[in-house]
């Protein structure tokens, strides 16, 4: 037995019609293969990354975030948070595969590829297997689990269940309503020794990516349930009264993810706004300087994390040399500071630059 999809209120029908309005301008701002688009995608993904793993205690700077989802950063395998960040970036890496995948069909091996790509490296903890023990879910403040899985003999029969249903069931749900359900399926299941909540999420984001309306780092909540950390607990708890309980209404935790979900996509659009004004600017400033269009590359980069030279090369195509050259330029320019020394040197936008690009200049 599954959780039933709750019969939806006025309120929320109309949530969903002004999220598709949301998401179809979205789209329509997104779709031009503008260069500043492109690197805000990567930005969205390396944030929504980092929010998710953050959920489960694993934090890094947002500029390692953003290296370590463009695979331009080395990750040292002592380095447990910043290897959690590469896993669950390679699993998103997996649902851009599966998103467009003509023969793709729901099987228990996707789910369990899914928790080997995000946990591979706790080999402890059996990545790419249901579990064989109970598990718990503890409170923050100690006491009585906050939840208890099913059994572990249950698990193969409830995950056949969760997969049946992602292959057949309520098809004609709208698919934020369809994502939101799965992401409560496999969670409550708690198929896994360690990292449910990562693979529920990532479960979350490839049913919306299947959707095909937007791409995943544009539809995912991620972000919002990194920030809403506590609330996203709460609300489980609430429908899952403490253990495994699909009998129970889910009322609450949908009206919790389409609150997410429109407050993600207000901000998409606004950073979407942003980036493009912020880009323009960016671009005045090279033309007048008589500086290379690739600067502006640069100063992109720079102002969301010190970037170091390959990063800059990698993206803007030029060599190590070229590279060095142009943040020498920058330096002297008084727009960004640099930090480290050698190979490790990284270069970061100065409050100069900062103003120019918010147009406060």
């Amino acid at each position: 037995m599954l959780y039933a999809i709750p019969r939806l209120t006025r309120q929320q029908l109309a949530q969903l019609r002004e999220l598709d309005e949301l998401r179809t301008r979205l789209d329509g701002e997104t779709r031009e293969p503008r260069r500043w688009v492109g690197r805000l995608r990567r930005q969205a993904r390396a944030t929504a990354v980092a929010s998710s793993t953050a959920i489960e205690g694993f934090t890094v700077a947002d500029s390692d975030a953003l290296d370590l989802v463009d695979r331009v950063a080395v990750v040292d395998d002592g380095d447990e948070d910043r290897v959690a960040v590469a896993s669950y970036a390679h699993a998103l890496r997996h649902v851009d595969a599966l998103a467009d995948d003509p023969s793709f069909r729901w099987l228990d091996r996707v789910i369990l590829d899914l928790h080997f790509d995000a946990c591979a490296f706790h080999d402890a903890k059996r990545p790419g297997r249901w579990r064989t023990g109970p598990v718990y879910v503890t409170r923050a403040g100690g006491g009585a689990p906050a939840f208890e899985g099913p059994s572990a003999a249950q698990v193969p029969k409830l995950m056949r269940e969760v997969v049946g249903w992602l292959q057949r069931g309520d098809l004609d749900a709208h698919p934020v309503v369809r994502a939101a359900m799965a992401h409560l399926h496999v969670v409550s299941v708690h198929p896994f020794e360690d990292g449910n909540g990562r693979v529920a999420r990532i479960v979350q984001s490839l049913v919306l990516a299947r959707d095909g309306v937007l791409a995943p780092e544009l539809t995912s909540i991620e972000e919002q349930l990194g920030e809403r950390t506590a609330d996203y607990y709460a609300v489980l708890q609430q429908v899952q009264g403490g253990g495994y309980q699909p009998q129970r209404d889910a009322r609450p935790w949908i009206a919790f993810c389409l609150e997410a979900h429109l407050a993600q996509a207000q901000r998409r659009l606004r950073q979407v706004a942003d980036a493009g004004s912020r880009w323009g600017r960016l671009e005045a400033l090279a033309e007048q300087r008589g500086w290379p269009e690739r600067l502006v590359i640069a100063l992109e980069q720079s102002l969301f994390g010190a970037v170091d030279r390959a990063a800059y090369a990698a993206e803007a195509d030029v060599s190590p040399a070229t590279a060095s050259a142009d943040f020498r330029r920058l330096l002297d320019a008084g727009l960004v500071v640099a930090s480290g020394r050698g190979r490790s040197v990284r270069y970061g936008a100065s409050a100069r630059l900062r103003d120019l690009a918010a147009g406060r200049a």
